[in-house]
């Protein structure tokens, strides 16, 4: 078992004897149950150097905050498409001692400078190709302030030694791993660009690829001894505020100014009961948590339980559940610092068992509008705009040996970002997230652009407990707006059937985000098609590549599971 190798490894000759194999060129080979399980601690991973970091830092005693941010600075190297310290993320948090449950904001901010046309032209919206590709697309990024800011409050090693395990990868180099290779090869967009064509296709086109990134390591070293002030008010900020004004397209009206302004907040937690379980997750400015739980909040009304991962009539009830959540979240969801979000009343058991009276078991609903929050199940005169992408990011869950659990999901927006790189890192176009037309109806779109504010995400990172107030489950995703139906898929997979945690994040995706169903291609779900048509909906297949990672309370210790659409892998002790 990998876990059991010793310690006192440099990180890749650790994983070389423990696998026998690169682990950065090799698939990972399927986990046993048994390896799969530990007593003590335990992070699931996308990668497994990412996870090989996390688990070195457990077991030095540092705690799961400790953990998720070494991991995370890995990813920032091995899945730099998707996350990095030119992105931003959310941090959820159970903290054991105090049985609190702690949410962390690091959700990019739009410059002071940005209007709410940023991604208009007269009489239309941008082409997403046009918006991602520019300076207008780049927020301030909030990873490190967010990692910066759980440290100091729950972080039990050196904020220096986090960074060490990143910093030698990056340094050293190691085989291209294969999915970003092709990822690179895939996208034909990265060939436009001199810093996507200069790092990312240079280097896969080599005959044997590695992935090598000495200016990520020097960079990674200057956080680690200056600490974030040298991004946020030092010498890396001036130099990323430069690239961003350096843009192929548009010169940016990012300011010196937005990056001293910014602040990781800590915000409460959404939670809500869903049967016999309380789940905690993201608010505002995430979606994920409130659309979760109201979807959950639905299917309560409805035997799942007495049907299985086999039967249309579940996936239907999912898909109904799904549309309408989806519809509020469109109608009700932006920053909370900028718009009333009605978390409360959209919780409200008595209005979504109104939503779930909409529900016919039999047929699908013809067209879906939001409700009118806490009070009536449908607000007739309302118009919503056909849903907007959402793209990339990338999770990690860790539970540590004093039982703090810890859901760190990232993102870059689309993978690959802006296109743009800075001192080895990938800068994020979050704020495509934004709607591009500002307007919903007679008002302004509760995800409108404006200057300083948060656009609106789907990242869903969870923390289940049981009725005890125990916590028995760390979850989350990477997949854009998918995200939150490949949340519920595995929540449901647990909870309700009783899958053992693997088989629920490997059971095929089916998401509905007001754009028809999605079926995951090439899998036995996918032969439900013809029978979902039947009951009216409109059925498309998809590959659908998410990156669920959980871990899960069991008598002995712990159970993990990472996504097999991914590489990742679970490690503990």
């Amino acid at each position: 078992m990998i876990r059991n190798c010793l310690l006192g490894f440099p990180l890749l000759a650790l994983l070389a004897a423990c696998t026998g194999s690169d682990p950065a060129t090799d698939t990972p080979a399927v986990q046993t149950r048994a390896e799969r399980e530990a007593p003590q601690h335990m992070i699931s991973a996308p990668h497994p150097l990412a996870a090989a970091a996390g688990r070195d830092i457990l077991r030095q005693g540092g705690s799961a905050v400790d953990a998720a941010i070494a991991a995370k600075l890995v990813l920032g190297l091995v899945e730099a498409p998707e996350t990095g310290i030119g992105g931003g993320g959310f941090m959820l948090l159970h903290e054991a001692q105090s049985g609190q449950t702690r949410f962390y904001d690091g959700r990019e901010t739009a410059p002071q400078a940005a209007g709410a046309d940023r991604f208009r032209w007269p009489g239309m919206n941008k082409p997403f190709i046009v918006a991602m590709a520019g300076s207008d697309s780049i927020g301030v990024p909030g990873l490190l302030a967010l990692m910066a800011k759980a440290h100091a409050e729950h972080g039990q090693l050196p904020w220096a030694s986090l960074f060490a395990p990143a910093i030698e990868l990056a340094e050293q180099g190691i085989a291209m791993p294969p999915r970003l290779q092709q990822q690179i090869n895939q996208d034909w967009s990265l060939r436009l660009f001199a810093d996507t064509r200069q790092y990312f296709r240079r280097q896969a086109a080599e005959e044997a690829p590695r992935l090598h990134n000495p200016e990520l390591a020097v960079t990674l070293r200057q956080l680690a001894d200056e600490g974030t002030d040298s991004f946020y008010h030092g010498a890396i900020g001036e130099q990323f505020l430069q690239r961003v004004h350096d843009a192929r397209w548009g010169r940016g009206d990012m300011q010196l100014s937005d990056l001293h302004d910014y602040a990781a907040i800590e915000r409460p937690p959404v939670c809500g009961a869903y049967r016999q379980w309380t789940l905690c997750g993201p608010p505002p400015p995430s979606s994920g948590g409130i659309t979760v739980l109201q979807i959950l909040g639905i299917l309560e009304h409805f035997p799942l339980p007495d049907l299985s991962a086999d039967d249309t009539q579940a996936w239907h009830l999912i898909a109904e559940a799904s549309r309408l959540a989806f519809a509020d979240r469109e109608y009700y969801v932006g920053d909370p610092d900028f718009v009333e979000v009605p978390l409360t009343d959209l919780l409200d058991r008595d209005y979504l068992a109104q939503r779930a009276n909409l529900i016919d078991p039999q047929q699908a609903k013809d067209d879906v509008v939001p409700g009118v929050a806490g009070i009536a199940a449908e607000l007739p005169e309302a118009e919503l705009p056909a849903p907007e992408p959402e793209h990339g990011t990338s999770h990690l869950s860790v539970v540590d040996s004093a039982g703090n659990l810890v859901a760190f999901t990232g993102s870059n927006e689309i993978p690959f970002g802006s296109r743009m790189l800075s001192q080895g890192f990938v800068i994020n176009s979050q704020l495509t997230d934004f709607n591009f037309n500002p307007r919903l109806s007679d008002r302004e779109h509760p995800n409108a652009v404006a200057g300083g504010k948060r656009p609106r995400s789907s990242m869903s990172p969870f923390v289940v407990y049981d009725a005890d107030g125990e916590p028995i489950m760390v979850i989350g995703s990477r997949g854009g707006s998918r995200i939150i139906g490949y949340v519920v898929k595995s929540l449901i997979a647990t909870l309700d059937w009783e899958m053992e945690l693997a088989e629920a994040l490997a059971l095929p995706n089916m998401v509905e985000r007001r754009r028809g169903i999605e079926l995951e291609a090439d899998t036995w779900l996918a032969d439900h098609a013809e029978a979902l048509q039947a009951l009216g909906h409109r059925v498309r297949l998809e590959p659908m590549t998410s990156g669920v990672h959980a871990i899960q309370r069991i008598d002995t210790g712990w159970r993990g599971a990472a996504d097999p659409r991914l590489d990742g892998i679970v490690l503990g002790d």
